[in-house]
């Protein structure tokens, strides 16, 4: 397995240099895991947790064939993506030091080109590779803890740990200020890869002028992340039953949700999903072998749906891929709720 060389994370008062300490290396110690599992997980290993347009990358790359984008007006320079993941790693080691963190998955798109100065007046067909300079407008990554993991369903779920950058969030015009950040805590199903984001596990634009204040505010939001609430909460959605219709109502519903007043949506739950993804859910109710075609009747569990909802959103950008992910588990709480009497969903499914 590739190395992976990370930058060390000292205290409040930190210096990130070159890390001149022996090279820590990211292994899957041999019979610490179930066989099956490490079977399953090559099994997954070609599925993204995001789709898109997005292709996946390593951090080698990001390190010598990236440029980092400044602030125009003073020359600042930008928190790098692997400053980034590097320091996210740290900020997880730091609050889970007994367990085995795996190397970043890393997915990019929206690919910015440039000239380096010596090839400004060269013919496009004459440029050399060696002349020309990218970076990638946005990008995300999570890694897996895989030895904090729950079952559900027969589905395994591993804790995971990610986040999102886009400088299209950013003013690089302006001075350097604060930069932003989506960076989460949750859970991966490896069934279908598909991402598990709780409310108290995300931080929908974390802001930081240095490592530092990111390091830190990683550290307090996986610090304050209450897992095993969040685990009771997705257990407990196997055991709730939607029937045909009401599916059905809550996908014409969603349809119409787009197209209301504007009045009336204030006085609705907040609904994310585009019609497209409306549409990838109607279509695995079918044809998704782990979460369709339900087994009881007409009736659907509400795991399946979450894991509908959450595999629909991985055709989100990835700029808007968490938010669109806590506004899955949003909605399925709610629904399953109004399941039981509540009224601040029920217009989804009356």
């Amino acid at each position: 397995m590739e190395t992976m060389q990370l930058m060390p994370v000292h205290g409040a008062n930190m210096l990130v240099q070159p890390f001149n300490q022996p090279k820590f290396e990211i292994q899957i110690p041999t019979g610490t895991i179930e066989d099956e599992i490490i079977s399953s997980r090559r099994e997954n290993k070609r599925l993204p947790f995001i789709e898109a347009n997005t292709k996946e990358i390593t951090i080698q790359h990001l390190k010598e064939e990236c440029v980092v984008p400044v602030f125009s007006k003073d020359n600042e320079i930008t928190i790098s993506h692997p400053s980034f993941i590097e320091t996210t790693w740290e900020a997880a080691h730091q609050v889970f030091p007994n367990e085995r963190i795996e190397e970043p998955a890393i997915r990019v798109s929206h690919v910015i080109k440039g000239r380096t100065p010596e090839a400004i007046h060269k013919p496009v067909k004459d440029l050399l590779e060696s002349d020309k300079t990218i970076y990638y407008e946005r990008m995300m990554f999570c890694f897996e803890i895989p030895s904090i993991h729950e079952n559900i369903e027969g589905n395994r779920l591993n804790l995971t740990i990610g986040g999102v950058r886009a400088y299209n969030h950013e003013n690089l015009y302006s001075k350097k200020g604060v930069e932003k950040f989506k960076v989460f805590i949750g859970f991966k199903n490896l069934v279908c890869c598909n991402m598990c984001v709780s409310t108290d596990g995300f931080k929908s634009e974390l802001k930081a002028m240095s490592i530092t204040d990111l390091f830190h505010a990683m550290v307090k939001l996986f610090q304050e992340y209450n897992m095993t609430k969040h685990l009771y909460n997705m257990s407990a959605y196997k055991d709730s039953y939607m029937t045909e219709s009401q599916f059905a109502q809550f996908l014409g519903k969603s349809r119409l949700y787009q197209y209301l007043p504007v009045e009336q949506k204030k006085r609705l739950p907040q609904m994310l999903m585009t019609d497209t993804q409306i549409g990838l859910v109607a279509k695995a109710y079918y044809g998704d072998e782990n979460f369709g075609l339900p087994d009881r009747g007409e009736e659907i569990s509400m795991w399946k749906v979450y894991n509908l909802l959450t595999g629909a959103n991985k055709a989100s950008y990835i700029d808007n891929f968490l938010d669109r992910g806590l506004n899955a588990t949003q909605l399925t709480e709610g629904l399953n709720k109004a399941l039981y009497g509540e009224n601040e969903y029920s217009w989804f499914i009356q």
